[in-house]
């Protein structure tokens, strides 16, 4: 899967469609519709547009070999977070991935989400 290029960030609904894709792997339009709608009200033809606009910003790919176009994810959610972070880093923190850090984790409520952080933590320093 490739990067996704800096001058074309996802809209939330294109991330929306994304996280789909990478939950439920290559889907036609309306199984896409399907798993969408079962978070959200979303219209079938919604869906259909924004899937085609991905296409042609390279987020999506296209099967056209059948009568219903599969669409798969062509970026990785890992590095299209990696991507989105880094932008938020240098456009709220001027550069500072330290007070990205310190304000996420002044949100976290969960003492299992501040045991897997500590975690991780102890895993990067060791």
């Amino acid at each position: 899967m490739t990067s996704i290029a800096v001058s074309k960030k996802p809209t939330s609904a294109e991330l929306n469609l994304l996280a789909t894709l990478w939950e439920i792997g290559p889907a036609t339009v309306r199984q896409v519709h399907e798993a969408v709608s079962q978070k959200q009200n979303s219209g079938y033809t919604t869906v259909l547009k924004i899937l085609q606009i991905m296409f042609n910003k390279g987020f999506v790919e296209r099967d056209e070999s059948m009568r219903a176009h599969v669409y798969s994810a062509k970026v990785s959610a890992d590095q299209t977070q990696a991507d989105l972070i880094e932008d938020l880093i240098n456009s709220a923190f001027s550069g500072s991935s330290k007070q990205l850090v310190l304000q996420a984790l002044n949100q976290i409520k969960s003492k299992t989400d501040v045991a897997d952080i500590m975690q991780v933590l102890e895993q990067q320093l060791a």
